[in-house]
């Protein structure tokens, strides 16, 4: 058995395509001898990966538009977090690949690491099936999935999530129910020439500040301000309210 085998708790059948999925592009070319390499089985380990991060966050968020799921699966399958993962198994350790490109640290550079988790997916994919990928994949992406469960991204328009979710919100007991329901945005500081200005706005609502951001123009810094009004949720805060 490969020692990587009894890290990952695959067994292939086809011990050819685990070589493959762990020989780098850099040993043909260094060699000059005709050597098979990860990039195909990273073509289909990237298309596998897509799927099922798909298939998870489709079953996981039921309510979510696909903004939010799109969003979602574009941070399981970044090159960042796809190199967490290889580093997390030791993957750079059982790749074979040319002197030259491992004295330059390509045991250990993200992009380098990234394809070869996706060929790795695509090798067991090809080996095993899709019950075989799915289980590897969720296994070891288990970090990166935490993530997004517990921080799922924000919606591509925050000013209007922040509304809707201030607008759901019941009125306190015994408050004005005329008091508006709707967050306010002020431009509280401008800085820099006419051509590269950067604008600061608040959010407020019920005498509190909600959030703060930052833009090149006034509209990009009300939606850093919905952003981080979403992030930090001070809505729900017992705490006095920021005075106007």
């Amino acid at each position: 058995m490969h020692p990587l085998e009894a890290r990952i708790g695959y067994k292939f059948r086809n011990s050819l395509l685990l070589a493959e999925a762990l020989t780098h592009s850099s040993l043909g070319h260094e060699t000059q001898q005709v050597h098979f390499d990860n990039q195909r089985l990273e073509y289909l380990g990237d298309a596998v990966l897509q799927l099922l991060f798909s298939e998870h966050l489709y079953r996981r968020f039921t309510e979510a538009a696909e903004g939010h799921l799109t969003k979602s699966r574009a941070r399981l399958v970044s090159g960042e977090a796809l190199a967490v993962y290889a580093q997390g198994l030791q993957l750079g350790d059982h790749l074979m690949m040319g002197r030259g490109d491992e004295s330059s640290g390509g045991r250990r550079r993200t992009s380098t690491l990234a394809d070869a988790f996706e060929a790795l997916v695509g090798a067991i994919y090809l080996d095993g099936g899709l019950g075989a990928a799915r289980g590897f994949v969720m296994t070891h992406a288990r970090e990166g999935l935490a993530t997004v469960h517990q921080q799922p991204p924000l919606e591509i328009n925050p000013k209007g999530r922040l509304q809707e979710i201030l607008q759901a919100l019941p009125p306190p007991e015994g408050g004005d129910l005329a008091c508006p329901r709707n967050p306010t945005y002020r431009i509280v500081a401008q800085s820099g020439p006419d051509h590269s200005k950067s604008f600061t706005s608040e959010v407020h609502w019920k005498g509190a500040v909600l959030g703060t951001g930052t833009g090149a123009s006034k509209q990009h810094a009300e939606s850093a301000a919905a952003i981080d009004a979403l992030r930090s949720q001070r809505w729900g805060s017992s705490s006095p309210a920021t005075p106007l």
